[in-house]
Formats: structure tokens, C-alpha cells, sequence
């Protein structure tokens, strides 16, 4: 694939993104415009911002976008700031920026799916992997040195990453590269081991990422290989030169139902981070509620968005970054739990509040239902490139590549991955006619709130409803699971006729 074309993919990506709707997660950040009142709401499609001199309104396809914030209120003061001296700031450079995507988790919370391929490898939106979501923004973002650091079950990434992102020697690309790190191991005592974590899989590394300091990369961002958002990194990293930065974390308000899944910290009046806590629980996680108001939130939305939570999302400075990898050695091998924690007393560690949409493709819930979001501005479902469809019903659903749907099916709710592969007419006729089943869902069958895997053959007659209710289930032998009450067919299975699910 030439740049045009990887291009041209990372947009489309990037377009289908601003499909999914917001409105639960607007953020107000911390504003530049000193002097000024910042007002927003988390149920509201705008973004306001207020002044004797200034009325903006922000909004972009339906999406909110992020203001760029050097400063943040202390929690105990009002939300309009005094005037101040204003001081130009070096504008972020992309050439100066690097970016290491991690996807070398094992994804045990997404189970079934990732059997038999890494977390970033799962199908999301019909034709994407979740991979495709950074790659995709660090692209649109102008950032040409990606680095991906590749652990389990990785060939399904590996292959993908080479079909996808194959920039070869095209000018237009420039000095940039994808470059794929698989876990290897090395001699010495530590290189028999394999990443003990995110910060310990980039140690491992360190030599490449040395090397990279002396091609004038001053910045690195560490990113996740298996989140769904859009964001325009540069901004990210403007404001980490912003404010001097030796580390900036992105970050959000979140409520108390899921605040205990993420880092949680708090900022000063400057909009640095004066504590940390990784996933805290009981009275620990209390101890970390904040008035998000700060934010721009309304009482009302800060009483139910009361924490600050980390994306996983980080820039460093290259110097810094490289410190603290060595001084730290094998004893910190995490950056959510020991890096960023630990430097926050030393180092100049910043807030960036995101105003967007994100979520973090954890479970097999989170990932059917942001799925089933990219829908809900599209009437019935998205339908991928080269799919049969004979006759067939299909509502919120999407279908994956190579989808073959035979007459009389009805799909509703549902997540199908596609096929790795097309059969024939003649070999499909030459299946059923030894009573087999072919790649695809058979005549009249009904799938209803259902994850499908790639190549799975689903026979005629099928019912897959979970009628029952059942919450989990293994059924392995059987060709699925069920998690969460929704029931996923195994990549590779076969169902056959007249089976009820």
C-alpha cells in the first residue's frame, strides 16, 4: 500500500470516528484566554467559552473539540482567572516527535477475542483493527516516526500492520516509518525475560530509542493500541511545550461506577499533577475525588464526574523519558503504576484535559457497545467492502469485510467480523451439498445481540438470541461464549443447522 492509499485509510478511519456521538462525554479544559470565564456542560453539544470580548462557539461535525490549556484553576477558587504575561512558546514541531504504540497486551477482559490474535488486532467498524485508531491519529497528526511494541499473539497484528501501513521508500512519507519492536530476547539476565510491562517493554528498547534522541526526536508520546478516540496529538504535545513539561498525561472527568479502572490524580492551580494513584480502591479511591468544576463542569455534573482519570495517554521528553528508564531499572516496568507515580515529586508532570470522545476497549460490553455507536448516525448499520447480501435483514448491525449473508437472515444488534477469505459459489454449493457449512450465515437464520468472529459458518436455520437471558457462559465445543449476555461466536466455528443460542 503506498502513502496515498495509508492516507487516504487513516482518514477514512478518522471520518467514521466523528460518527460517534458525544454528548455523554463532553470535557471542558483549562483555557489560554486569561481573564476569561470558561462555561460548558457535559450534556451540551457546544462548547462556550465567554468574555467581554469573546463568544465561540466550537463544534465540528457534531463533535466537540479541545481547547488548548496552559493553566488550570486551583479547586478552591473561582473559575475566572486574573491577567498575566503572556509569553510565546515554540510551536510543536512533528518532525521533533515520535510516537511508540503499545500492543503487546494479552487482553484477557476481551476473551474470547483475543485468543488467537493480540488486543490491537480485534476487528472494530467493519474493516478496521483497533490498531488503526492511533496509527490513524498519529498520521492526521503529522507524526511520521511510530514505533509498535508487539507481544502476544501477534501475527494477526504483525501481518496487518505490514498490508496496512507499508510506506516503503515514497517520498511523500519523508524521514518517517512504522517500525514494529516484537519482544525478543536479549542477553543477560534481563533479556530472558519478556515485557514485565509498558515501561519495562520500552526498556527493553532503550538502545532504539537512544538512537532516536540523536535524529532530533525531542518528544515521545507513549500511546495505547487499543483505544477508540480522536485526537489530534499536536495539540497534546503544544501544550506539553506549553508549559515546560517533562511529562504531560492526558486526562478526563469520570464518574464513581468506573473511576477505580483507571489512574486518578490531582492538578494545582498551574495544571500540574501533584498526585497520583494507579486503579486505587476503598478508601484509597475516595481520597482521590476531586471538585471537577474546576474543569468547567456544572455542580450537578461534577457531583457525578468527581474524579480526574488518566487515558493512558503520555508524552516525555526524550531526555526525561530515557532517565527514568534507567535510573528506575528493572524495579518500575509499568508507567501508570510506577513511572508517572513516582515522578511526580522530581519532575514537571502536567494535565492535558481531553474534550472528546474516548473509550477504553476493555470487556466484551465496552466493545459491542462502541461498535454499535459507530451506527447511530447511519441508518441501520455499516456495511463493509465486498459483502453478499441476498435478500436479508440488517439492523444496528455492522458487517464486517467478505460477509456473506444468504437470503431470509436477519441481523439486529449485532458485531459480525467478516473472513479472512472468499469460497466460491462452486465450492459453497459443493459444502452444502455434503451438509456442511460455508464461511458466512446460512438461509433464515436469526442473530440477535451478537459478537461473530472472522470465518465463522453459521448454518441455515440458525437461531442465536440468548432468549434464556444467560449471563455468561463456556461453551467451547459448542463454537461460543457468552459474556455479559452477549453471545460471541468463535472465529473459526461452526454452528450448524438449526442450532438454537
Amino acid at each position: 500500500m503506498d502513502s496515498a492509499i495509508a492516507s487516504t485509510y487513516a482518514s477514512s478511519l478518522t471520518t467514521n470516528l466523528t460518527k460517534i456521538t458525544t454528548e455523554r462525554v463532553t470535557r471542558i479544559r483549562n483555557t489560554v484566554f486569561l481573564g476569561e470565564t470558561t462555561k460548558g456542560s457535559l450534556s451540551s453539544k457546544f462548547l462556550t467559552i465567554q468574555s467581554p470580548k469573546t463568544h465561540i462557539n466550537l463544534r465540528k461535525n457534531g463533535t466537540l473539540h479541545a481547547i488548548l490549556t496552559p493553566e488550570i484553576n486551583d479547586y478552591e477558587k473561582s473559575t475566572t482567572f486574573q491577567e498575566g504575561p503572556y509569553f510565546e512558546t515554540p510551536k510543536a514541531d512533528p518532525k521533533s516527535v515520535a510516537s511508540i504504540i503499545l500492543g503487546g497486551g494479552a487482553g484477557t477482559r476481551l476473551f474470547p477475542l483475543t485468543s488467537k490474535r493480540a488486543k490491537p488486532a480485534v476487528p472494530i467498524g467493519g474493516c478496521y483493527r483497533l490498531i488503526d485508531v492511533p496509527m490513524s491519529n498519529c498520521i492526521n497528526s503529522g507524526i511520521r516516526k511510530i514505533f509498535i511494541l508487539t507481544q502476544y499473539n501477534s501475527f494477526s497484528l504483525n501481518r496487518h500492520l505490514s498490508r496496512a501501513y507499508n510506506f516503503g521508500n515514497v517520498s511523500t512519507f519523508g524521514e518517517g516509518f512504522v517500525e514494529v519492536l516484537a519482544a525478543t530476547q536479549t542477553s543477560g539476565e534481563a533479556g530472558k525475560k519478556w515485557f514485565q510491562g509498558t515501561a519495562d517493554a520500552v526498556r527493553q528498547f532503550i538502545w532504539v530509542f537512544e538512537d532516536a534522541k540523536n535524529k532530533n526526536v525531542e518528544h515521545i508520546l507513549i500511546l495505547s493500541g487499543d483505544h477508540l478516540y480522536r485526537m489530534n496529538y499536536m495539540d497534546f504535545v503544544q501544550k506539553h511545550i506549553d508549559t515546560n513539561a517533562d511529562i504531560t498525561v492526558s486526562c478526563l472527568p469520570m464518574d464513581d461506577s468506573r473511576a477505580s479502572d483507571y489512574g486518578l490524580m490531582k492538578i494545582d492551580g498551574t495544571g500540574r499533577i501533584i498526585q497520583f494513584a494507579e486503579k486505587p480502591k476503598g478508601s484509597d479511591l475516595k481520597a482521590m475525588r476531586v471538585d471537577t468544576t474546576v474543569l468547567g463542569l456544572s455542580p450537578e455534573e461534577a457531583k457525578e464526574h468527581p474524579y480526574i482519570a488518566s487515558m493512558g495517554v503520555y508524552v516525555f521528553r526524550t531526555e526525561t523519558l530515557l532517565e527514568l528508564l534507567r535510573l528506575n531499572g528493572s524495579s518500575c516496568n509499568d508507567f501508570g503504576s510506577e513511572i508517572i507515580p513516582s515522578a511526580v515529586s522530581g519532575h514537571n508532570v502536567q494535565a492535558f484535559l481531553f474534550n472528546d470522545y474516548w473509550e477504553d476497549i476493555g470487556t466484551i460490553k465496552s466493545f459491542f457497545d462502541a461498535n454499535l455507536a459507530l451506527t447511530e448516525n447511519i441508518v441501520d448499520a455499516i456495511i463493509s467492502h465486498g459483502c453478499f447480501l441476498r435478500e436479508c435483514s440488517v439492523q444496528h448491525s455492522i458487517v464486517g469485510i467478505r460477509s456473506r449473508l444468504e437470503s431470509g437472515v436477519e441481523l439486529q444488534d449485532t458485531m459480525m467480523m467478516g473472513a479472512d477469505y472468499y469460497q466460491t459459489e462452486t465450492e459453497i454449493a459443493s459444502l452444502l451439498a455434503e451438509g456442511n457449512v460455508p464461511v458466512g450465515v446460512g438461509e433464515n437464520t436469526k442473530i440477535r445481540n451478537c459478537i461473530i468472529d472472522k470465518n465463522a459458518k453459521i448454518g441455515r436455520n440458525v437461531i442465536i438470541t440468548n432468549a434464556d437471558g444467560v449471563d455468561e457462559a463456556d461453551k467451547t465445543k459448542e463454537g461460543f461464549y457468552i459474556r455479559s449476555g452477549i453471545t460471541v461466536i468463535l472465529k473459526n466455528a461452526t454452528i450448524k443447522d438449526g442450532t438454537v443460542i
